[in-house]
């Protein structure tokens, strides 16, 4: 492989890895974030709680907008009241920054008031986010990314060249991730 072609490759690997650092930093810390979501979560965090009892109606079906507008006062958040859902057995009341969980079959709930969490809750929103300009940016993102990828493969020379090394450890890389997608997913 050239001297010239090499050179091309580092420069605008780094130049275009300059570029991006702040979103490939975003990215990947929230990324890791995301990963763990059921165990954490990055958009918000609470900061008070406190469990509670409310006897509930044995048909899922009576608890309506009106009957959980009559139990409002009665669970006492004191937020704004928002809306409610029965997702997995259990009565959800959300508030403006605060929400309230009942067991449908216990009547034992915890109320719970939560904050937003600064600057991780804006960097996994980008992970979702529909703007159309952030999707052209994330798309061009997306090329640099492929483009450092491929450059970082012609950057070395000599025993740690791609075409000596480098191959073999690529192809662990991209192993990895298809056995993980047929076998465990």
């Amino acid at each position: 492989m050239s001297q010239r072609l090499r050179n091309f490759c580092r420069n605008y690997h780094r130049d275009i890895a300059y570029v991006f650092v702040g979103l490939i930093l975003a990215f990947s810390i929230s990324g890791i974030a995301l990963n763990h979501r059921r165990t954490f979560n990055s958009r918000q965090f609470v900061y008070e709680s406190e469990a509670f009892k409310m006897p509930l109606p044995a048909d899922a079906a009576l608890i309506t907008e009106e009957f959980v507008a009559s139990k409002l006062p009665e669970i006492a958040i004191g937020n704004e009241y928002k809306s409610f859902a029965i997702q997995n057995g259990e009565l959800r009341i959300f508030y403006d920054k605060a929400r309230a969980e009942i067991n449908l079959e216990t009547g034992e709930g915890e109320k719970e008031w939560y904050g937003k969490r600064l600057i991780l809750k804006e960097m996994a929103d980008l992970h979702q986010t529909t703007n159309p300009a952030w999707i052209w940016y994330s798309d061009i993102f997306g090329i640099a990314m492929i483009f450092i990828a491929l450059s970082g493969m012609f950057i070395s020379s000599g025993k740690n060249s791609f075409k000596k090394r480098g191959w073999y450890m690529a192809l662990i890389g991209m192993l990895f991730p298809l056995i993980f997608l047929i076998f465990i997913m």
